[in-house]
C-alpha cells in the first residue's frame, strides 16, 4: 500500500507519528463503452452548450448557479485567495462512547500506521479506546479540506473513518411513517421468534459478489471460446491528460505542504506550467481530425528500407560469386 498522507495524532500531551492509507477498495469490474463494428473506443468532447465548440481544459472555469438562476464564475485565482487547510495533525476534540456515532455518518475508511518510534504512544492511544469502548471525534485537513472523522480500533490497527456534517445527512420525509400502524402482541411475538430463528454471528468471508464472479465467467467463457479481438489502433492522447489529472492533485498536495511550512516551492510552480501544457496538449489533440493517419505515414519508410536493403544483397551475392568464378578458372 502507498501512505496518501503523513502526520500526526495528538491527544493531550501525547502525539503519535502516523502515516495514512487507504483501508477499502471497489473490485468492481469496469467496462469501456466501445463501437459495436470495430472496437474503436467512445471518446467524449467537451462542448460548450451556448456556441457548440469544443472547449481546452485551460478554458474551463467552475460554476456556481443560485436558486434564482443567476451564475456566478469561479477562476483559479479565485479559488487560490481562499484560506485553505493544510494542518498535519489530527487533533482529537472529545472521546464519546462508541454507541452513540450514528454508522450513516461514517464516509471513507483509512489505517492509521505508527512511525518506528511511535510504537508505544500508538498502543497506548488504541488499548485506552478498547477499555473505555469509546471513539475518538477528532479534526483533519485531508487534500485542503478540513472534515470530521472518528478514530475506532479494527484489530490491532487503529482506523480514522471520516465523517459527514451533520448537515449532509437527509431526514426521511414520509408522511406514511407518522400514520398509526396497530400491531397485534401474536404478530410482535411472531416476528420476534422469526428473527430468533435466522440469527447469527455476522462473518462477511462468507458473502461474495454472485454478479461479478457471473461476470468473469462469462468473460473467460468468451476468451475460451474464441470470441475476443485484438485491440485496434487508438489513439493515445487521452491518456495524457488523465496523467496531467494526477500532476495536478500531486501539485495541490506539494502546495499545501509548502503553505504549511510557510516557503515557496518553485518546484510546485515548474509542476504546475508542466501539467498545464499536458491538458493543453490533448486538447488540441482532439481538434486535429488527422490524428488516425499518423500510423500510415510510418509504415511508408518500412517498405522503402526494405527496398534499400535489396540492392545490398544482391551486391554482397555478387561480390561472393566473383571469387568463386576465378577459382574454377584456374583449376581449368
Amino acid at each position: 500500500m502507498r501512505a496518501i498522507w503523513k502526520g500526526a495524532v495528538s491527544f493531550g500531551l501525547v502525539n503519535v507519528p502516523v502515516r495514512l492509507f487507504a483501508a477499502t477498495e471497489e473490485n468492481d469490474i469496469r467496462f469501456h463503452q466501445v463501437h459495436r463494428e470495430d472496437g474503436g473506443r467512445i471518446r467524449y468532447k467537451r462542448t460548450c452548450s451556448v456556441c457548440g465548440e469544443e472547449v481546452a481544459f485551460d478554458a474551463i472555469a467552475k460554476g456556481y448557479e443560485t436558486s434564482d438562476g443567476q451564475l456566478v464564475i469561479l477562476t483559479d485565482e479565485d479559488l487560490d485567495q481562499l484560506p485553505v487547510a493544510t494542518s498535519h495533525e489530527i487533533d482529537v476534540v472529545e472521546f464519546v462512547p462508541s454507541n452513540q456515532v450514528d454508522p450513516i455518518l461514517f464516509a471513507k475508511t483509512y489505517y492509521l500506521e505508527p512511525d518506528a518510534k511511535a510504537a508505544k504512544p500508538y498502543a497506548l492511544l488504541r488499548e485506552a479506546l478498547i477499555e473505555t469502548e469509546r471513539m475518538a471525534i477528532v479534526k483533519v485537513a485531508l487534500r485542503q479540506k478540513e472534515t470530521l472523522a472518528v478514530l475506532r480500533v479494527r484489530d490491532k490497527a487503529i482506523l480514522l473513518q471520516t465523517m459527514l456534517w451533520p448537515d449532509e445527512v437527509r431526514k426521511p420525509d414520509f408522511a406514511i411513517l407518522d400514520s398509526d400502524v396497530e400491531l397485534r402482541p401474536q404478530e410482535l411475538k411472531m416476528a420476534a421468534s422469526l428473527v430468533e430463528s435466522m440469527a447469527a454471528d455476522f462473518e462477511p468471508e462468507q458473502f461474495s459478489d454472485n454478479y461479478r464472479e457471473a461476470v468473469v465467467e462469462l468473460i473467460d467463457a468468451k476468451l475460451e471460446r474464441g470470441e475476443s479481438a485484438t485491440l485496434p489502433g487508438t489513439d493515445k492522447q487521452p491518456k495524457a491528460g488523465k496523467t496531467g489529472e494526477v500532476v495536478d492533485l500531486l501539485t495541490a498536495l506539494q502546495r499545501s505542504v509548502d503553505r504549511a511550512r510557510g516557503t515557496a516551492s518553485e518546484d510546485g510552480a515548474a509542476e504546475s506550467a508542466e501539467s498545464k501544457q499536458g491538458e493543453a496538449e490533448p486538447a488540441k489533440a482532439t481538434k486535429s481530425s488527422p490524428a488516425k493517419k499518423a500510423p500510415a505515414k510510418k509504415s511508408a519508410p518500412a517498405k522503402t528500407a526494405a527496398a534499400s536493403k535489396a540492392p545490398a544483397k544482391k551486391a554482397a551475392a555478387a561480390k561472393k560469386a566473383a571469387p568463386a568464378k576465378k577459382a574454377a578458372s584456374k583449376s581449368a
